[in-house]
């Protein structure tokens, strides 16, 4: 029984980062149709951002869920402004020059940070399920996917913004003669999937630890189940999150971690053939 629950318990926090680190993707890829592959940076530059600050004596629920994802946004302001902007349309530009930012980034935290793992307290304690020791924050780490995914919903289905966006992206010649500004658009919406980025990775530090490579181990699964999800992003992650994320973590509980990354990876290549145009790609009313 216990070993039920423990089981249960890591695959709703499976799903849980999963969905933390595709929510940047849904907006930036989702929305803005950009391959950004410096994903895993913005990831890596949240958790340095909590460390940094928590050095500082900050906080640690101020550094994650304020500092983070608002230095990364930032950062994301600044990367529209003078690169992505002048790319927009042009696939394979912005791959090669999120690509460059990618190797910019973690040579420039390399060489001011240095490559060693730095590692953070869990905050909240833990508790027992049986043999099994569980910590408190991996339960809060759940809650706060949920919380953003729900607000980024939200966001993009009953507000002003979000109904601007939408428009924009879609028709952009339609939203420019209604005067709306695309440029501020693009960025704001850059920005926020940035940021998205920098609250993923901030909160993942205290549990996987801060290092210059670190979000690579996370975008290869975070662009599978943006894609399998299809055209409806935030519909569309939570889905992929929910079928990707148990296979993973019971492939790797009954056999071994490369085991479950087979099984992943497995399902991925058949549920792509299966559903090229992703799993919302065949219900068009899923447009969100």
């Amino acid at each position: 029984m216990n070993t039920a629950i423990i089981i249960l318990f890591n695959i709703f926090l499976g799903i849980g980062v999963l969905v933390l680190t595709t929510m940047s993707l849904a907006v930036i890829y989702g929305f803005m149709r950009i391959i950004n592959l410096a994903h895993g940076e913005f990831m890596m530059l949240g958790a340095y951002s909590v460390w940094f600050s928590t050095s500082l004596g900050v906080n640690i629920w101020i550094a994650i869920l304020i500092i983070a994802p608002l230095v990364v946004a930032i950062i994301g302001v600044i990367i529209e402004r003078t690169i992505i902007r002048f790319l927009y349309g042009r696939i394979i530009d912005t791959m090669l020059a999120t690509w460059g930012v990618s190797l910019l980034l973690i040579g420039t935290v390399t060489a001011l940070f240095g490559n060693h793992v730095r590692g953070l307290s869990t905050p909240l304690g833990s508790f027992s399920i049986g043999d099994y020791g569980v910590s408190y924050y991996s339960l809060a780490l759940v809650v706060i996917s949920f919380v953003a995914l729900f607000g980024l919903w939200a966001v993009f289905r009953f507000t002003r913004f979000g109904l601007i966006v939408r428009a924009t992206m879609l028709r952009p010649e339609m939203a420019a003669a209604l005067g709306i500004n695309r440029d501020r658009v693009y960025v704001m919406t850059f920005a926020l999937g940035a940021g998205l980025a920098g609250l993923a990775g901030g909160v993942i530090a205290p549990l996987a630890g801060v290092f210059p490579s670190m979000g690579m181990v996370y975008i290869i699964k975070a662009f599978i189940a943006v894609l399998i999800g299809g055209p409806a992003a935030i519909t569309g992650i939570t889905i992929a999150s929910s079928l990707l994320a148990p296979v993973s973590v019971v492939g790797s509980f009954l056999a071994s971690s490369v085991v479950g990354e087979i099984a992943l990876l497995t399902l991925a290549i058949v549920l792509i053939r299966l559903l090229p145009m992703g799993i919302t790609g065949r219900w068009p009313r899923l447009s969100l």
